[in-house]
């Protein structure tokens, strides 16, 4: 019997023990944790009695704060100082749509959460506070880009290709943020009607083009397209093609241009600066759908960018059997037309990972969370999303982008340091009977040290414009600001020619 006893003891003392140590973890060490998690009940109500964390820009400027209401049923109001520049990005929080973008994405360390306990009284009676994001974002290069875009439909974005951080990301068209965090009910839902309204491009203010949209890559995809050759086969890169203005693909029934119907050809370093169709679709039908398929792939196609924003979408390429019956569509698709489609993220994503030794980094717009106190609790760690090519395969692209800016397309956009800056323009021709051109550009700069990748596209332009022309000059004031601000000089991309 007391052999009995003493087992059944020692299993109810396990038992506390264990029942201790548990209670222990919840309360110290996933406090953190629990405290910020969106299914916390505790949260909802803390949100409406406490100020919510700020956002901030890299550099120091408040993006998002709560102000103290005299009267109305909630006490504090979200506030945007920088309005539908950073509105985008930023997102809103308001008591009748809840939260939108970072608001939403960071919205347990933004609401007031109860912090971890350092005291007994503290575990019966937990205190409650924000925490405050501080994002990579900066809001200069921001109002650079834009300026450069002066109201036109479209996206900017601007990456630092050594972390995958976002320095500017900025989208047309925009919205003010400041009446969808109103208290009065009638005021947010009339906000929130116009915000959801589709433009005459099909855009609503409330989605993101830069991540929400994509568009046909045209020959900005050629950088993919010589990958694939220098991956996969280097024979190719040295072949020449023949000079031609015009060319019936097998089982097609119809003649193919170049654009603007030009004649050229020859090898990869004579087709890519002066941006050869004719000879680049041939380039494809040699590389076979497999190869370009895997190669798409590999620089992210068909997956989510790994961004911290809600919403973001994945580009698009045809998969490998495609092809097999469709030879013309091969060679649409390796000039980035037919059915390929691609984001202005992921397009800077494409250059970023050239400027950076082939190595592809995640994308994240989070710098550090801060602590009620203003001790760092967390801090962003630059990761590899992604690897296409290896570094001496990424130097063999450089060279031939910097001649796109020396002598090729970008040719006359005249950017003040030709030779270090690396580019391709994209030039889709869309909509009905090809009347309207997606315009683009990708670069990045020092061309031999990066430290920016840009993007830029502008949808739905008239008849007879090209990403040289449209998308260039915006490229080009983004390109020279960003440099400018991280040499700590005044940024020429504020200056009149780029203010429009």
């Amino acid at each position: 019997m007391s052999r009995r006893l003493g087992t059944l003891a020692s299993i109810i003392l396990l038992l506390f023990a264990v029942v201790a140590v548990q209670a222990a973890n919840v309360q110290f060490f996933k406090a953190g944790a629990l405290a910020t998690n969106a299914l916390n009940p505790r949260l909802g109500t803390a949100s409406i009695q406490y100020p919510r964390g700020e956002i901030i820009g890299g550099d120091g400027t408040i993006l998002a704060r709560s102000v103290a209401q005299k009267t109305g049923s909630y006490p504090y109001r979200r506030t945007y100082p920088l309005g539908s520049l950073t509105s985008g990005v930023i997102g809103f929080s308001g008591p009748s749509y809840g939260s939108w973008a970072l608001e939403a994405q960071y919205d347990g360390n933004l609401s007031a959460h109860p912090l971890a306990p350092q005291s007994f009284a503290q575990v019966l009676a937990p205190t409650s506070a924000a925490d405050s994001i501080t994002l990579t974002l900066q809001p200069a290069l921001q109002r650079i880009a834009a300026n450069a875009l002066a109201g036109q439909d479209g996206a900017v974005v601007v990456l630092d290709p050594r972390t995958g951080a976002v320095l500017a990301m900025y989208s047309n068209p925009t919205y003010n943020p400041t009446p969808l965090t109103s208290p009065s009910f009638p005021v947010a839902a009339a906000a929130w009607k116009l915000v959801n309204q589709n433009n005459a491009h099909g855009f609503p203010p409330l989605g993101l083009v830069a991540t929400q949209q994509t568009f046909p890559p045209g020959s900005s995809f050629k950088v993919i397209t010589t990958s694939a050759a220098v991956i996969g086969r280097p024979d190719l890169v040295t072949k020449s093609y023949p000079q031609l203005g015009k060319v019936r693909f097998p089982t097609s029934g119809v003649d193919f241009f170049n654009f603007g119907k030009s004649v050229c050809g020859g090898n990869i370093a004579q087709m890519l600066p002066v941006s050869c169709d004719i000879g680049y679709a041939l380039l494809g039908l040699d590389l076979g759908g497999t190869l370009l398929s895997a190669t798409a792939n590999a620089f992210g196609y068909n997956q989510i960018p790994p961004l911290d924003l809600p919403g973001v979408v994945k580009s698009y390429f045809p998969p490998a059997s495609t092809f097999l019956t469709d030879i013309p569509g091969l060679a649409y698709s390796a000039i980035g037309q037919k059915n390929v489609r691609t984001s202005a993220l992921q397009n800077a994503l494409v250059a970023a990972a050239i400027a950076n030794g082939g190595v592809m980094m995640s994308p994240h717009l989070l710098d550090f969370i801060s602590a009620p106190d203003g001790s760092v609790v967390k801090r962003y760690v630059p990761t590899t999303w992604l690897t296409p090519l290896t570094s001496s395969q990424s130097l063999q692209l450089v060279p031939l982008m910097q001649n796109v800016v020396k002598f090729g397309t970008l040719a006359g956009v005249g950017f003040l340091a030709v030779d270090n800056v690396a580019g391709k323009t994209g030039t889709a021709q869309v909509g009905n009977g090809a009347k309207n051109t997606d315009d683009w550009v990708i670069a990045f700069a020092p061309a031999n040290a990066p430290t920016i990748a840009v993007a830029v596209v502008l949808p739905f332009q008239p008849t007879g414009q090209e990403g040289a022309t449209t998308a260039g000059p915006v490229a080009k004031c983004v390109v020279e600001g960003a440099l400018a601000l991280q040499a700590g000089q005044p940024p020429t991309g504020t200056s009149t020619t780029c203010a429009h």
